[in-house]
């Protein structure tokens, strides 16, 4: 075969190229180091750009690499900005912190640097670099690097690097993108080795509703979290996000909950247990996740790990489980559904909470023009404080009369409507030409049957958005999660937790939030964790 640059490989590339070698020795701070180059390269059986996407993500490597328990970012930088600095702790506890020192999407290729490390790799700069191979749609990867070690550590320090880190990279990528030739872990691996005769089963509570029904449904009861299966994660949680999308459940408007069974879809806790094919969580590493199926409201709870991520040490466990879900939401609805741009006319129902905060803040730095529709003046002022230029209140004039002389009779490029039922024709007479509503909620029930035709007058566009279509993979929800991590960090949004209840008190949450009588978002903390707070 061939590489995009023309140079032949063997079979023998699909495992390694050159292992390493000692350059020179030197004295450095009156000791005696090594200089030592590593170079391993490999064949991944996927195009350039899918390989490309998930190493791109500088600080995405603990989503991946079986070594690296946990990353952070140092100093709010972007995780492709050079000079971003990431700091991470491997799997045996060990910690480091390196610099991206330069990185081209057009040559498929980055360069970093290790800053600080609690292992003796000395000068240590790395090049990835990434080729297409021409007869196939496949990758040509090369990992190489350069670094001092003391005296007598070469060999081991340049094992650790070839095997532990270059060549397990390799693997787990493979594995990701689902080469049929991945191989079995290779490095680091006990932690991941926990089967079920080393997890018993794990008590705790939970709210259930055991029928279809209002918040009184919800009540609490004893659970189990079993042992993990090999592609499960077992938790024991410390917030749980509450969300519209419960409701829904609760009421059996949606079908992704069968009575008798625990709601809720976003939580954030602890590792607790492991299966034995899980590759990205670690035991004791805090994670978070938005995703069905439903069984959020517990204490503990064992589910599958896929779509389950790490959360960055900088962001606290309630600003996650409040953030995660209305995060994502609000991230996929900017820069996916709808891509929102410099001068645009945004009108966002329902600005004070919790999607609709982070909406606001989110379209005010993208530069849009942000009219923010609410019902009374105290939730008018919150909405104002999350970025909104132009408030709407209920009065003599009709919504969509008020948009027109804000935008002097353009009308809103784009809508953002989760009320449904009340807002929805207001909504089409408030929009542009050409203008897009999505319609993403019916906290007042459901739009109905509705005549097409009546959008021509507009020529409008109208979406109806599905989370679980836009975060249904790890690559979707890797991509989504990056940006909103990077938006809270560096305080391009902020996450508003408004209201806090232990989790036996559930039902009041929800009768909170039915009532419209919430602003930003709302967690519950499982009571043993609530009464030490």
């Amino acid at each position: 075969m061939r590489t995009g640059t023309g140079r032949r490989t063997g079979r023998a590339h699909r495992q390694k190229c050159l292992s390493w070698w000692p350059d020179v020795t030197q004295e450095q701070d009156g000791r005696l180091v090594r200089v030592v180059s590593v170079q391993r390269s490999t064949i991944i059986d996927a195009p350039i750009n899918a390989v490309w996407d998930i190493l791109r993500d500088f600080n995405g490597h603990d989503r991946w690499h079986p070594a690296v328990r946990r990353s952070a970012l140092d100093g709010g930088k972007r995780t492709d900005q050079v000079s971003a600095i990431r700091n991470f702790e491997l799997v045996e506890g060990q910690r480091l912190r390196e610099q991206l020192l330069s990185m081209s999407d057009e040559e498929y290729s980055f360069r970093y640097a290790i800053v600080d490390s609690e292992i003796p790799l000395l000068n240590y700069v790395a090049e990835v670099s990434l080729k297409p191979v021409t007869d196939g749609n496949r990758t040509f990867w090369s990992w190489k690097s350069q670094f001092d070690t003391p005296k007598g550590q070469e060999a081991e320090l340049a094992e650790l690097v070839a095997e532990g880190v270059y060549t397990a990279g390799f693997e787990a990528v493979r594995g990701r993108l689902g080469d049929p030739k991945s191989s079995s872990r290779s490095f680091m691996t006990s932690a991941y080795e926990t089967s079920k005769s080393s997890a018993p089963e794990l008590p705790g509570k939970a709210i259930q509703i055991d029928r279809y029904g209002g918040p009184e449904e919800l009540h609490i009861v004893n659970i189990i979290a079993k042992a993990p299966c090999p592609k499960e994660v077992r938790l024991r949680q410390t917030a749980i996000g509450v969300n519209y999308i419960d409701v829904y459940c609760r009421s059996g408007y949606f079908d992704l909950l069968k009575p008798p069974a625990v709601p809720g879809m976003e939580g954030v806790g602890v590792v607790e247990a492991i299966g034995a094919e899980v590759r990205h969580l670690s035991v004791g590493q805090r994670v978070g996740y938005a995703c069905p199926p439903v069984g959020a409201y517990a204490s503990v709870r064992t589910m599958p790990a896929e779509l389950v991520i790490p959360i960055p040490e900088n962001i606290d466990d309630r600003t996650a489980a409040a953030g995660l879900l209305k995060g994502m939401t609000a991230e996929f609805l900017l820069h996916r559904v709808h891509q929102v741009k410099k001068g645009d006319f945004v009108l966002v129902y329902a600005p004070a909470g919790g999607v609709g905060r982070i909406l606001c803040q989110w379209a005010n730095h993208l530069g849009a023009v942000v009219i923010g529709a609410t019902s009374n003046e105290e939730k008018a002022r919150i909405a104002r404080s999350s970025g909104v230029h132009h408030v709407i209140l209920p009065g003599a004039r009709s919504l969509e009369g008020q948009v027109m002389e804000i935008t002097r009779g353009h009308g809103a490029d784009v809508i953002y409507d989760a009320v449904g039922k009340d807002s929805f024709d207001h909504s089409v007479a408030a929009l542009a030409t050409c203008g897009h509503l999505v319609s993403f909620g019916q906290a007042s029930g459901d739009i109905g049957m509705r005549d097409i035709s009546s959008l021509a007058s507009k020529s409008a566009t109208i979406s109806r958005p599905n989370f679980g279509h836009y975060t249904d993979t790890p690559e979707k929800l890797a991509a989504i999660t990056t940006r909103l991590f990077d938006a809270i960090l560096r305080h391009i949004i902020s996450i508003e937790v408004d209201q806090q209840y232990p989790l036996s008190q559930a039902a009041e949450a929800h009768r909170a939030l039915e009532a419209r009588e919430t602003t930003g978002s709302t967690v519950l903390i499982p009571d043993d964790i609530q009464k030490g707070i």
